[in-house]
């Protein structure tokens, strides 16, 4: 029994636990959605829901609403193949952090860029976390390279396409997607530089 559980154990981090906790939550919540609408009134991210109101746990919980099934589905499933690809490499807690941070960060940049532009509009969706973890890819090809087998150019196109796509269409909240971008970006290239560091044996236990 001792032996199982000591199997088990090790097994853990090889697990993508976050992303699939993240998936569940969003699915659940958008469940509730449908059946409860007025969700929406309490969780979307503008102007003066967040700053008027002083609703400031909006940006945070904007990050658990979509509008449909396709909004939902193209963000999950991002999250459950390529965030749990990027759990596994980077660790459950730094992925984690990662991909909150890149989401309230890009709602924070979006209210920013709404502020300056005068635009009252309410934004609602994980896609600024979700480009938080393109941003954290990029980083990891560029940074890390033994680690992560895939072409930087293929992954700097994909990413391009993906914030062309935005810009290309109406009614999407462009300002959250390039801030998780950027924001993911950075915090991979530190996760990525102390990574490399403690490899090297900068870091001593």
């Amino acid at each position: 029994m001792r032996d199982r559980i000591r199997l088990i154990w090790k097994q853990i981090p090889r697990y993508p636990f976050v992303s699939i906790t993240i998936v569940g939550i969003n699915l659940l919540v958008f469940i509730l959605c449908m059946i409860f609408p007025q969700i929406y009134d309490k969780g979307g991210s503008g102007i003066y829901q967040v700053l008027f109101c002083k609703d400031y746990g909006r940006v945070l919980w904007t990050m658990f609403l979509h509008s449909d099934a396709e909004h939902i589905f193209n963000n999950m499933i991002i999250v459950l193949f390529l965030g749990s690809m990027l759990e596994r490499q980077v660790g459950h807690i730094k992925y984690g952090l990662v991909y909150f941070i890149s989401g309230i960060g890009a709602s924070l940049f979006s209210l920013w860029v709404k502020w300056y532009q005068y635009d009252w509009s309410v934004s609602i969706g994980a896609s600024g976390a979700v480009f938080g973890l393109d941003g954290l890819l990029l980083a990891m090809v560029l940074f890390r390279k033994d680690d992560m087998d895939l072409p930087i150019a293929r992954v700097v196109l994909v990413i391009f396409l993906s914030v062309y796509s935005g810009f290309s269409n109406n009614g999407i909240d462009n300002a959250a997607h390039v801030g998780g971008l950027l924001l993911g970006f950075v915090l991979g290239a530190v996760i990525c530089i102390c990574m490399n560091a403690k490899r090297k044996g900068v870091y001593r236990r």
